[in-house]
């Protein structure tokens, strides 16, 4: 079976210059992950090791770079999914490590638990060994000062004004990664890990460590989700992707079918899927959503902003 694997930087408004370090970075996560699958690694794997790339590439809301809360902390989220056993790890509210995605991992495979979050996710990544970390960057810094002004020229009231300044500046909440991939096995695995949302309140977990929600992955397909992560949330988007799969959709209707049914609830979302015969869907109503994939259908790394239709 030949595998397939595709990667995403987040829905969003994306500065042009900005996108075109995007790509190239996603570009590279992507040429890792078809590494891994060539030489016969798993699809966890590969999903895993492109979303710790991304993290690592101060350019994206992950990791190394995440937004900051409204205290001026990188509070993450990160979960990752095996479709073969349903098997899920996560990680909501962490602070202090390098690569959420892979404490996530430890999650699944060390304990009984699907999610860790907060002070006793960090305890938990202390216990396995991952190094007390700073993810904040000076840009995010500079970043989070700028956008607490702007929110105080909102006026008063915290959760309405942020609402507000997030339709005004879509740009707040762009830059979540996530992989999907298929292995030459047939297994689908998913992996997403964010900073979450600029200025949101201190402990908010959002869609991105919930299976089903930001991630999810069945002997159908694999999804990960991007964006308005609260009504993400509400309808499990990337659930809603899987099982249209399951039903026989193709995954390119699977993705058109979820963001659809996220647009009269007010969400700007992305979502990327890949189905058990290596077919890909990327779909989302923002202005861009940055992404890369390599597989069915296509020789090498195809890279783009805008879906291609």
């Amino acid at each position: 079976m030949e595998p397939s694997i595709i990667v995403h930087g987040g829905a969003g408004r994306w500065d042009p210059e900005e996108a075109e370090s995007a790509l190239e970075g996603l570009g590279a996560a992507a040429e890792t992950a078809r590494a891994i699958l060539s030489r016969g690694g798993s699809a966890l794997d590969a999903v895993v090791a492109a979303v710790v790339l991304l993290e690592d590439d101060v350019l994206f809301n992950a990791g190394t770079g995440s937004a900051l809360n409204l205290a001026g902390e990188a509070e993450m989220d990160a979960s990752v999914m095996d479709g073969r056993t349903l098997a899920a790890g996560a990680v909501g509210a962490i602070k202090g490590v390098r690569n959420p995605v892979l404490v996530a991992r430890r999650v699944m495979e060390s304990t009984d638990h699907v999610m860790l979050a907060g002070e006793g996710a960090g305890r938990f990544a202390r216990a396995m060994g991952f190094p007390p970390y700073d993810p904040v960057t000076p840009r995010r810094r500079v970043d989070h000062l700028e956008k607490l002004e702007a929110l105080a020229r909102e006026g008063p009231g915290e959760q309405g004004t942020l609402r507000g300044l997030l339709e005004k500046y879509p740009g707040l909440a762009c830059g979540t990664v996530g992989a999907v991939a298929l292995d030459q096995h047939g297994a689908l695995a998913a992996a997403t890990s964010t900073g979450g949302i600029t200025l949101k309140l201190p402990g908010r977990v959002g869609d991105t460590p919930i299976p089903g929600a930001g991630t999810y992955a069945t002997s159908a397909a694999a999804a990960s989700a991007t964006g308005h992560g609260e009504t993400i949330l509400r309808l499990l988007a990337s659930r809603h992707a899987c099982d249209r799969v399951a039903g026989g959709a193709t995954a390119q209707q699977a993705s058109d079918e979820a963001i659809a049914a996220l647009a009269p609830h007010g969400g700007h979302a992305g979502i990327i899927v890949v189905d058990a015969a290596g077919r890909i869907g990327v779909a989302h109503d923002t202005d861009f959503m940055p992404h890369a994939h390599c597989g069915v259908g296509g020789a090498g790394i195809t890279a783009r902003t805008r879906t291609a239709r």
